[in-house]
């Protein structure tokens, strides 16, 4: 996917507020490309700042799809504050509206959580159940590692929503190879039901997908490689 296949939100911080782009400064995952897209945030404003596939069909979906990417959640000034992720599902063309992100907690050491709710805030590191966390990992990263995740959004003809959370080994699997995509324990299948019991709220069945940066503090840091966006036919 190019540049101009992506277009920002609305109401994210601004570049003052987080620096964001490609760059060749940071250590790529394995078989990844000449650059990363990275954010750095300037200041200790609070807020999200992402991009969503501008594609025709796409912009938004008409159903479900797939959001994969290599994630990390960088090296910062503190592991606290701050967390990268990916969505799928978003209602609208704001950061402040809500759909199913998945990422690396604002923990430390940090978790990969699945979380319905708006991009605008984030996704803290807190067992599911409350602020709309839906799944946690068992198993917990430290700053600088890279993480290939993979979330699918499958929309029923009852209008049920799976939601399925794969992991690919990078290093064994790396970027621009075939994955092996495989369960992230204690992250199995969300039914997000029709009748809105599970999630407390009915589920999205259509939307924007792409990345983004929640911050809080000043020197935190997300990088992601090998995005790739798929749309449900």
């Amino acid at each position: 996917m190019s540049e101009t296949d992506w277009s920002f939100l609305n109401d994210g911080l601004d570049a003052a507020a987080v620096d964001r782009g490609v760059t060749t400064g940071i250590a790529r995952p394995p078989g990844g490309g000449n650059f990363v897209y990275g954010y750095n945030s300037l200041s200790t404003a609070q807020g999200t700042t992402a991009l969503f596939t501008n594609q025709v069909g796409f912009a938004p979906m008409a159903k479900g799809g797939s959001i994969r990417a290599a994630v990390q959640r960088g090296v910062s000034g503190s592991p606290l504050n701050f967390a990268p992720f990916l969505f799928i599902g978003l209602q609208g063309p704001s950061v402040n509206d809500f759909g199913y992100l998945l990422g690396l907690g604002d923990g430390d050491p940090h978790h990969i959580v699945l979380r319905k709710g708006p991009l605008s805030g984030g996704l803290p590191d807190i067992p599911p159940g409350t602020e709309g966390v839906l799944r946690r990992s068992t198993a917990t990263f430290a700053p600088g590692t890279w993480l290939h995740l993979r979330l699918d959004m499958i929309v029923n003809q009852n209008q049920d929503v799976l939601l399925q959370v794969f992991q690919n080994d990078v290093v064994a699997h790396p970027l621009g190879t075939a994955p092996n995509w495989v369960a992230v324990p204690a992250m199995e299948e969300f039914i997000d039901d029709a009748l809105g019991i599970n999630s407390g709220t009915q589920p999205f069945t259509s939307g924007r997908a792409g990345f983004g940066f929640f911050t809080k503090d000043v020197t935190r840091r997300g990088y992601f490689d090998g995005i790739e966006a798929y749309r449900q036919i």
